[in-house]
């Protein structure tokens, strides 16, 4: 009896007690079924869903041979002679196909396009200059000449004019001078290079001249020439067919060597061809610097050497590339890029050993905070303005408990009060 009327005492309090509770808060289940509500809610209304993260393995550029693939509808990689060669997308710098690209062969007169990356920024091209005799000292026999004179005051721009259409070893020479000499020019190029990610070229001569020990890839100049195209000047300069070269009181005509943008020789003009840079030595062989663009998108092609079809087969064989890369765009997996590696940061050896969250809100074991619906369905983790699991759930329990003491020191006093009585 005794029992039972204390046990409806307890039952009662603790009723009582309950009854004006909160309820609790949501658990990760109910958070996690918000978030698939939100989720159901944002595709009703035709959120697009995010395009998966490629993966791009760099180690397969490398590799000797062909290296593309092909998706379902990709047109067959043209078969050309040259050494090696690469086809990427300039704006991303995607590759989208490739031959031998790291093979490390002598430039030519392409190796000029690094030449104009390090050295073009530094003078307006308004700026005029008196040439010396002893900036044209050094010029390497049968080297293509623009036809600069010592004595003679010429602009930059008229100089980068020579560089870039007559492939003018003479102007190269001046504005080297220009620049801090011959040696120096070489050593501001190789940190360019380095700079850029382009880790197969030595500079030896500026000018891109045969020299001991002076190489380069397909997948370094097509660094080199994606890097150009962002540069308006260099863009300008490359791109150029014909101008006027002063001569003192007078001036004569220059034409751009590379055929692809001229139609010269027979070679047909190739429909929006930028430029870039075209090179011969008996050494290299024949080189180009290839870009063009069609629609939204620009291609930046590299050939190197061709093996077959006479001095012209550079140009043909990257017409066959760039058409190649319109077509394939699209149809292809990227099978390296052109951007250079990013060094990673080390971690601190007593990292994992913090508790304090790092800078930019990354917790002290090294994973980055995760955000939105995805943070407050992870193990462990509240959304914001979510309460803590452990205190909510134990908070009825607690009060459960002193209810029934409550109930039992009532019916206690309710006990002596009636034996008095």
């Amino acid at each position: 009896m005794i029992v039972t009327s204390a046990v409806r005492h307890a039952a009662a309090g603790t009723a009582a007690v309950l009854f004006v509770l909160p309820a609790p808060v949501a658990t990760a289940s109910s958070v996690t079924s918000a978030r698939s509500l939100t989720t159901v809610r944002s595709s009703s209304v035709g959120e697009p869903t995010p395009p998966a993260r490629q993966y791009v393995d760099r180690a397969r550029l490398a590799r000797k041979g062909t290296q593309v693939q092909p998706l379902p509808g990709a047109p067959a990689v043209p078969s050309v002679s040259a050494l090696s060669w690469v086809v990427a997308d300039a704006s991303s710098g995607a590759v989208l196909g490739a031959r031998n690209a790291h093979r490390k062969v002598p430039p030519a007169s392409t190796l000029k396009a690094l030449f104009a990356l390090t050295a073009l920024p530094r003078h307006d091209p308004s700026t005029q200059h008196t040439v010396a005799d002893s900036e044209l000292t050094g010029i390497g026999d049968g080297s293509s000449l623009v036809g600069v004179k010592e004595g003679y005051t010429y602009k930059v721009s008229d100089l980068w004019n020579g560089v870039f259409l007559s492939s003018g070893n003479d102007a190269v020479h001046v504005l080297a001078a220009m620049n801090g000499g011959w040696k120096s020019m070489a050593r501001q190029m190789q940190e360019k290079a380095r700079s850029l990610g382009a880790l197969d070229t030595h500079v030896v001569s500026p000018d891109g001249y045969d020299a001991p020990g002076q190489v380069s890839s397909a997948y370094d100049l097509a660094v080199f020439g994606r890097a150009g195209l962002q540069d308006p000047e260099f863009t300008r300069y490359c791109s150029t067919a014909y101008a006027d070269f002063p001569a003192g009181s007078w001036s004569y005509g220059i034409a751009n060597t590379n055929r692809l943008l001229t139609g010269a020789d027979g070679v047909a003009r190739y429909p929006g061809l930028i430029g870039i840079k075209n090179g011969y030595t008996s050494n290299a062989g024949n080189t180009l610097i290839s870009a063009a663009r069609r629609g939204d998108r620009t291609l930046v092609v590299s050939v190197m050497n061709p093996q077959g079809g006479g001095g012209l087969a550079v140009y043909e064989e990257a017409r066959e590339l760039l058409d190649w890369g319109f077509e394939a765009a699209g149809r292809v997996q990227p099978v390296g890029s052109l951007l250079p590696v990013r060094a990673k940061a080390k971690e601190p050896r007593d990292a994992r050993a913090v508790t304090a969250p790092r800078d930019g809100g990354a917790e002290a074991d090294g994973r980055a905070p995760l955000a939105g619906a995805e943070a407050a369905s992870a193990p462990g983790r509240r959304s914001p303005g979510e309460e803590s699991e452990g205190p909510s759930a134990g908070l009825p329990l607690t009060l459960v408990g002193s209810a029934c003491a409550a109930a039992l020191a009532l019916w206690g006093w309710r006990r002596r009060t009636a034996r008095r009585a």
